[in-house]
């Protein structure tokens, strides 16, 4: 028997879908704050990988990446996206009114194209400045959106300063009702959305490529604890350098490698100097995917004190290497891992805790490997690109008109 002959048919119905799919694909519009450039080749990689996966279910696309005028100019990875700049007052007190500069920079190139090849729906990425702008402009030009909630902050609450913050929470709940769908990355995500007013909401978690994010065709010969993660406060790379120093004494031979750059790099260096553990551990700063890629497979285990997080890529990049990934309760990332199997869930205010579960996971070789084990499988099954696009596809198929 030929193993074409092995393959059962796809249901009836599925095929249908699939056809009618095929015979009537959607034009999308993404708008995003968030995108690869030559200047920053890894940041936005969660919007844009899953692009790469949705001609597979009938979906065409292009990409509007926006920075405010201020950043300076940025030019695209990617030929079906361009990058845009707008007027918006430095700091987060333009934050309510971005929006409104961003959508009057980008109404004409999209009626014209629209126009011309109309778009189906536009999905932008954080209610501000984005969804704000898709909001003006899917009235004006009658195109469905849908906007995609990436944190725990929902509303700007944080991230405003004091004197703009109702502001900006009354610009973000109008985008959630006026938007066809709510997109939010996890459960907790969508917890803080509704939190407020009621919206229509759908998650979708973020998907992870399995052939670059991949187990080790041979385990490494040294003893690694691997973060990425931008240097700033709520990373909580502090509490790792602090707990790392208490493990040192029992594993001496281990050493800590942080990935990423920030506001904070200067303090955590002389933090690790003044905790006497600047040898054994090494800044990395900013590196590419490649680079990621490779260290997580290189790496011992994972760990990630982040005390606010929607969910956190890079805990189910580690997971897709088969690595142990220590992520926090209260976080979005909880939803993912089942602490014991898939991964070690920990407090995010307690360095002690932090500490006796990396000790636990150093200590026993076979845990490490059930753990990575599982959580290898779970990726697979439920957080690929590929579902995600899945999902996205069936959310434009439900909006568009």
């Amino acid at each position: 028997m030929s193993s074409a002959a092995l393959i059962a048919p796809l249901p009836q119905e599925i095929q249908k879908t699939f056809l009618s799919a095929k015979a009537t694909p959607l034009r999308v519009l993404t708008v995003t704050p968030f995108f690869p450039s030559t200047e920053d080749p890894t940041q936005g990689g969660f919007v844009a990988e899953p692009l790469a996966h949705m001609s597979d279910f009938g979906i065409s696309h292009e990409v509007i990446a926006v920075r405010p005028f201020y950043r300076g100019p940025a030019r695209s990875t990617d030929a079906k996206a361009i990058w845009k700049n707008y007027f918006s007052m430095p700091g987060n007190v333009g934050l309510p009114f971005a929006g409104d500069f961003l959508a009057a920079q980008l109404m004409s190139v999209i009626r014209r194209t629209h126009r011309d090849t109309p778009f189906n729906v536009i999905h932008a990425h954080a209610a501000l400045p984005c969804g704000h702008a898709a909001a003006i402009i899917s009235e004006r030009l009658s195109i469905p959106f849908v906007v995609s909630v990436h944190g725990l902050d929902a509303y700007f609450t944080r991230q405003a300063g004091r004197f703009v913050r109702s502001r900006c929470k009354r610009v973000v709940e109008n985008v959630y009702r006026r938007a066809n769908a709510v997109i939010c990355i996890s459960e907790a995500v969508r917890e803080q959305v509704n939190r407020h007013i009621p919206a229509t909401t759908a998650v979708i978690y973020n998907g992870v490529n399995p052939e670059m994010f991949a187990p080790p065709i041979a385990p490494g010969s040294q003893t690694t604890i691997l973060s990425v993660g931008n240097l700033i406060p709520t990373k909580g790379h502090a509490s790792l350098l602090r707990s790392f120093a208490r493990i040192l004494a029992e594993f001496p031979e281990c050493s800590l490698e942080i990935i990423g750059d920030g506001p904070l790099r200067a303090d955590l260096q002389k933090l690790a100097v003044d905790l006497g553990i600047a040898g054994a551990v090494h800044f990395r700063g900013r590196r590419s995917r490649d680079y990621v890629a490779k260290a997580i497979r290189r790496c011992t285990l994972f760990a990630l004190r982040s005390e606010y997080e929607g969910l956190g890529c890079v805990y189910l990049e580690a997971m897709a290497c088969a690595k142990p990934a220590i992520g926090c309760r209260g976080q979005g990332i909880e939803e993912v891992i089942e602490h014991g199997k898939s991964g070690l869930l920990v407090s995010p205010v307690n360095d002690v805790e932090l500490s006796d579960a990396i000790v636990t996971l150093l200590r026993d070789a076979g845990l490490r490997q059930r753990i990575g084990s599982n959580a290898r499988a779970l990726i697979l099954e439920r957080f690929t690109l590929s579902r995600q696009a899945k999902e996205l596809a069936e959310i434009y198929r439900g909006c568009a008109r």
